[in-house]
């Protein structure tokens, strides 16, 4: 059963979709998910937390403040640690729902929600349970990654001068999400656009755009910095092999640092593989819903 929900951050009205598992009865464990860079619900979320449900969780899935369905003025506005207090609201209000169990929460990230996982996972304590699927742990090795170190270079003083303007009063600059090969864009990648391009149909309040201050701020977001103190908890990182967007080399490098209990799994797919119509999305949903099963 999915219901339509709503919860504040920060004033502001972030709405989402809460699943219940039929028949559930006492105390259930329960999850709070949320999408990648800039990315909403409606882009294959459903495929995920319909699978926590029926293995009998409650699930909170919610679009971040800026993006999809949740207010904000500042449409494709996406800084880091605004969209981490969005998910301690979103912790918050479902600790507080009927039927929850508060000492069996799990947080399920994605790509750039990914990182939220981490990082949350290692201060919140109502967070008992990790996964990071294709977690962007080190943004800044993403952008030199795709464009290498004279690229992003390049790119510091278009950043520079935007917080000049910013400073000044003025809007931070637009610029898209996604192009195709050759214009400029945050995720340049052809698997970034083609992914994009095909999932909007499912998600006509997804916006092909964010700012430049949304790029500054996350180049300087690195969330495998906090991998260590998750331990304790149960950490399960997913990770695409052919990643265009994150490297596998630095996933396996921050994963080693991580204590136990911990696993990581290695799909031979892309970055977009793992979600619904992709390669690997049962493997990458399974891994999931197998681990906050057993920990949970």
């Amino acid at each position: 059963m999915r219901e339509d929900v709503a919860f504040t951050s920060a004033g502001l009205t972030l709405r989402g979709w809460l699943y219940r598992p039929d028949g559930s009865a006492g105390a259930r464990p329960a999850v709070v998910m949320s999408h990648g860079f800039s990315a909403v619900k409606e882009q294959g979320l459903d495929g995920f937390a319909q699978r926590f449900a029926d293995a009998g969780m409650i699930v909170l899935v919610f679009d971040h403040r800026h993006l999809g369905a949740s207010d904000g003025d500042e449409r494709g506005r996406i800084i880091y640690q605004e969209q981490q207090d969005d998910t301690r609201a979103a912790l918050g209000w479902l600790t507080q729902q009927t039927g929850v169990a508060v000492d069996r929460i799990g947080l399920w990230g994605s790509s750039y929600s990914g990182a939220h996982a981490i990082f949350l996972g290692a201060f919140d304590p109502r967070v008992n349970v990790v996964v990071a699927q294709v977690p962007g742990l080190d943004t800044v090795g993403t952008l030199i990654a795709m464009g290498g170190r004279e690229g992003f270079d390049g790119f510091l003083p278009v950043l520079a001068e935007d917080h000049a303007r910013r400073n000044a009063g003025e809007p931070s600059a637009p610029l898209p999400v996604v192009a195709p090969g050759g214009e400029p864009s945050v995720l340049a990648t052809p698997d970034s656009y083609e992914w994009f391009m095909a999932s909007r149909s499912d998600a006509p309040n997804w916006l092909n755009q964010t700012t430049l201050e949304s790029v500054s701020r996350a180049a300087e977001y690195k969330a495998s910095a906090f991998i260590e103190l998750v331990a304790p908890k149960p950490l399960l990182v997913v990770a695409a092999v052919n990643d265009s967007l994150v490297p596998i080399e630095l996933v396996r490098d921050a994963f080693g640092r991580a204590g136990e209990p911990k696993k990581l799994v290695e799909l031979d797919c892309g970055h977009f593989d793992v979600y619904p119509g992709g390669t690997h999305h049962d493997d990458a949903a399974g891994a999931a819903q197998e681990w906050f099963t057993s920990h949970l």
